[in-house]
């Protein structure tokens, strides 16, 4: 992906300042770049990287809200300013339910943050702002898509996100301001949703809904003291016949009691496998992290009952360390 120098939205597409009703550059300047460097023996490395790069927002002086993917297991995190500036960052906390992921600036970023708003009354249509870092040309005017649940392949489930178009092409930790210049949702994902006849590609939001909840456990505590959900270390997908293994963690619960690509999902405690919004609500119905999960396995040669001992999915990952 080029450098943030080397690539613009078409004016066309860019937010005109004239036609907002807050102040734009005060939001533009609220959104910082954040590049993340992880350790090779990291959990998330193979799947994530080692380097990873996108956004973050100041919702309080020096306190930045992200994608937790971008920092999750980080060893050295660095903010960058539209004004040039280079910080290093310290990761306060990860949420593994939201996804939210939370930096400190260890230094003065000397930015406005951004006031913090809500979904309640937003509606397919509604114009939104997408920022990225990067000044104005990496703001892109858009709308609202829809509001609904998003269930993500790595035992995820969020009962409603945020869906804009069109796309940003850098999308991880973006703001999705609204029309009073109030922070909706952080970019998540590049996503691709059906309106009408057509396929529109466009990004997934988590909704900032989500943070009041957890907020201050990230800043006490690193994460969230809610129980931890049970995790097996799967990754599924769906498919015309029904929920299939897609990969298995290693190490995880699912490696552990051999499942393997290609396995069907076909019921969890004698529950149906519908869809992956219901499997993974069915797993975490069960119990806390421990919980022991049945599952009835699809093959070739036949079906297969199994258990699997759960984890809490932060046993697996480093933590972060302030040096």
């Amino acid at each position: 992906m080029k450098r943030p120098a080397e690539w613009a939205f078409p004016a066309d597409l860019q937010p005109d300042p004239a036609r907002q009703a807050f102040d734009l550059d005060a939001a533009i300047e609220s959104v910082v770049g954040l590049r993340t460097e992880i350790p090779e023996d990291a959990f998330t490395a193979s799947v994530l990287g080692t380097e990873r790069s996108g956004s973050g927002v100041v919702i309080r002086d020096g306190l930045v809200l992200t994608i937790g993917y971008l920092v999750t297991e980080a060893r050295s995190v660095w903010l960058s300013t539209n004004d040039g500036r280079v910080l290093p960052g310290h990761v306060l906390g990860y949420d593994q339910a939201s996804g939210f992921g939370l930096v400190q600036a260890l230094g003065r970023l000397n930015l406005p943050p951004m006031p913090l708003g809500g979904l309640a009354g937003v509606a397919p249509g509604d114009p939104v702002v997408v920022i990225g870092q990067g000044g104005r040309a990496h703001a892109l005017q858009a709308k609202v898509l829809a509001r609904r649940e998003f269930a993500g392949y790595w035992e995820y489930v969020l009962d409603e996100a945020l869906f804009t178009a069109p796309a940003h092409p850098q999308w991880g930790g973006t703001a999705m301001v609204d029309a009073t210049g109030r922070l909706l949702a952080i970019g998540s994902l590049m996503i691709e949703e059906r309106v009408g006849r057509k396929r529109v590609q466009g990004n997934m939001g988590v909704p900032i809904d989500l943070l009041a909840p957890v907020l201050d456990d990230l800043l006490a505590y690193g994460r969230s003291r809610a129980t931890p959900r049970p995790w097996l270390g799967l990754y599924v997908g769906e498919t015309g016949d029904g929920l299939v293994v897609g990969g298995v963690a290693k190490g995880g619960p699912a490696d552990a009691a051999g499942l393997r690509e290609g396995d069907r999902l076909l019921d969890v405690a004698g529950r149906s496998a519908d869809s992956l919004a219901s499997f993974f609500r069915s797993v975490w119905s069960l119990g806390p992290a421990g919980v022991e999960v049945p599952l009835t396995i699809g093959r070739r040669d036949g079906q297969l009952r199994t258990v699997l001992r759960s984890i809490d999915r932060n046993d697996m990952l480093k933590k972060p360390s302030l040096h």
